[in-house]
């Protein structure tokens, strides 16, 4: 299984997505400011991947407090987590995770806990999040597969691949789990412009696994819907509203529209944590707008105009009206998803 992360002795070990898929290297944090910056320029990605990120930061910021006391801690803590809050707006997993290890400090603090115990505590809590994480990619994996066509080509955007994850994965999890039953995938994976997660990862992870796989340049998806060759889109997501609109790599919208009017089922993977039922609708989503470079240049190549202007949002929003069914670790989804959201919500508890 690919490490996304891990933690270890010495700090967060990350494997730099930045130089894959042609240099295979690590990254080692060993402060929570550098596992921000790591957040920051992608050398971690994949909502899922950057909550477990954060929890491990703020526990290895725990561990290296100079504070004698809980209580001496308290402010750093929240200095903690107001700077890895920071890193990426859209991805709701690590306002999630960072907002379990608030609620278990709290908890610990009110309990008179001594620090020693709380560093001990929040790193556990951060390792139980990265065990879960992996286990509810296998579960959507399991739900995922019965959607899949017995045979065809299944389409994706960016990367949602254990990559993304802290194993396994969302959206990949779902072809993996449709491969592991014997279903005969081919995958279509769009480059996903500009950052090319899809070229660059989608396409090593798969290779890795031997799953047979075409990279498209985005502007392709349509001509191969036309001709029969997608039979299922599959996607993952960085955060979900309450009424089931879905924010996810930009360019996801328009591969979810073009597979409405071809008749293509489009599905969504995401954990549960990525549901965020605090926000409406997609409309209400904080979008990242990220810095120009990323299109400007690629592989330190300038090929744009100086001075050019230059639009880069991180994500686009997908109505839920183009989703066919939300894949979760509790099972899955269909519309009406505020309906069906709160059913499962109840079920579950």
């Amino acid at each position: 299984m690919i490490l996304t992360l891990e933690w270890t002795s010495e700090g967060v070990r990350f494997i730099d997505q930045t130089k894959l898929p042609l240099e295979e290297t690590y990254v080692l944090a060993t402060s929570y400011q550098q596992v921000a910056d790591i957040i920051v320029t992608m050398v971690v990605r994949g909502a899922p991947a950057i909550g477990v990120s954060a929890a491990m930061g703020i526990a290895l910021g725990a561990k290296q407090t100079k504070a004698a006391t809980t209580e001496e801690f308290v402010p750093e803590f929240e200095q903690i987590c107001s700077l890895l809050a920071g890193t990426r707006p859209t991805a709701v997993n690590l306002f999630w995770a960072i907002d379990r290890m608030k609620a278990l400090f709290a908890e610990l603090r009110t309990q008179g806990t001594s620090l020693a115990e709380v560093q001990q505590a929040l790193l556990a809590d951060a390792l139980a999040m990265y065990d879960e994480d992996i286990a509810a990619c296998k579960a959507m994996g399991a739900y995922g597969a019965e959607l899949m066509p017995d045979e065809g080509g299944v389409l994706t955007h960016c990367n949602a691949g254990a990559l993304a994850t802290c194993g396994y994965g969302t959206a990949l999890g779902v072809i993996r789990g449709a491969v592991e039953r014997g279903k005969q995938i081919h995958v279509y994976a769009d480059e996903t412009r500009p950052f090319l997660q899809g070229a660059r990862l989608t396409a090593w992870e798969l290779m890795a696994d031997g799953i047979p796989t075409t990279v498209l340049c985005d502007n392709m998806a349509a001509s191969m819907m036309r001709q029969g060759r997608i039979q299922a889109v599959v996607v993952g997501a960085d955060r979900i509203a309450a009424n089931g609109d879905v924010a996810n790599k930009i360019g996801t919208y328009s591969v979810a529209i073009l597979a409405k009017e071809h008749g293509i089922p489009f599905y969504v993977a995401a954990p549960w944590s990525t549901i965020d039922r605090a926000t409406a609708t997609g409309d209400a989503i904080p979008i990242e707008e990220r810095n120009a470079v990323e299109v400007t240049h690629h592989g330190g190549k300038q090929l744009t105009p100086h001075g050019v202007g230059i639009c880069n949002p991180a994500f686009d929003v997908t109505p839920a009206k183009y989703v066919t069914a939300i894949i979760t670790e509790r099972g899955v989804l269909r519309a009406p998803y505020s309906e069906s959201l709160e059913t499962m919500e109840m079920a579950t508890r």
